[in-house]
């Protein structure tokens, strides 16, 4: 309860900061809104000339499409403007004051800034899939409904070890904004089934950038194409990062030196 009341606490202390600039809530809007609709008429361009698309069909790919903007928006919500801050205290020696507090440092550095108005994402993202399900109606069964909001845990928990790793990595590197960047990019693929891409490049967008955990495989649950065993080995993927990130995040504090070095 005491973790919970603290992400609350920086929650409020940003959504008090980010209202002194309403201003951005019109153009966050704006941009979300351009996004949407340039997604949404891709896959009306591409649907025009085929019924589906490698085994997907239309309302599918919205399903898809609809995911993709609601991880995007939870990532630019709080993971990647809380990592960049990780980043930047690191490299100026501020993180000390972090380190000084009482409570965990991980969980501090990760809920230290919330970006408000990419929530706009989120809430268009959750529109969107909404849609798709009322459109694919009784083709979704309990039992696929339970199996996305499980894949979509565990991709989420991939996506913050991926990136608390990523931002980790500036205890020993100073541009890792570059390394982000990439993310940043290659997160675009997940707009389109992870299957559809070159065997290379669905490698690289599964486990070199975890973007298919993230956006491909809990649509698949919706659309009844996930498997239980990829289920279970995404889960037991998602338990390995958070080891992982977390024994990479507490060997970088052992080579912190801070500002008074």
């Amino acid at each position: 309860m005491s973790y919970l009341r603290l992400v609350w606490i920086f929650f409020r202390v940003s959504v008090l900061g980010e209202l002194a600039y309403r201003g951005n809530f019109i153009a966050q809007l704006f941009e979300s809104l351009l996004d949407l609709g340039t997604a949404l008429a891709g896959l009306a361009v591409v649907f025009s000339y085929t019924d589906q698309l490698g085994g997907w069909q239309p309302d599918e790919v919205v399903a898809l499409v609809g995911v993709f903007f609601l991880v995007g928006g939870t990532i630019r919500t709080i993971i990647q403007p809380s990592m960049q801050r990780l980043i930047e205290a690191v490299r100026e020696g501020t993180l000390d004051f972090t380190l000084t507090k009482p409570e965990s440092a991980q969980l501090l550095v990760s809920v230290q800034r919330v970006e408000i108005w990419s929530l706009t994402d989120v809430v268009l993202g959750a529109g969107v899939l909404g849609v798709a399900l009322w459109r694919l109606g009784a083709q979704v069964s309990a039992a696929e409904a339970l199996a996305f909001v499980a894949a979509l845990i565990a991709g989420g928990i991939i996506v913050y070890s991926f990136w608390l790793m990523l931002a980790t990595l500036s205890f020993w590197f100073v541009r890792v904004e570059n390394i982000l960047v990439v993310f940043q990019s290659m997160y675009e693929a997940g707009r389109w089934p992870v299957s559809l891409y070159p065997r290379w490049m669905r490698f690289a967008l599964t486990f070199l950038v975890p973007v298919a955990f993230a956006t491909t495989i809990p649509a698949q649950a919706l659309a009844g194409h996930l498997a239980w065993s990829t289920l279970l080995g995404e889960w037991g993927l998602a338990a390995a990062l958070v080891v992982v990130s977390r024994e990479i995040w507490k060997w970088g504090l052992r080579n912190y030196s801070g500002a008074s070095a």
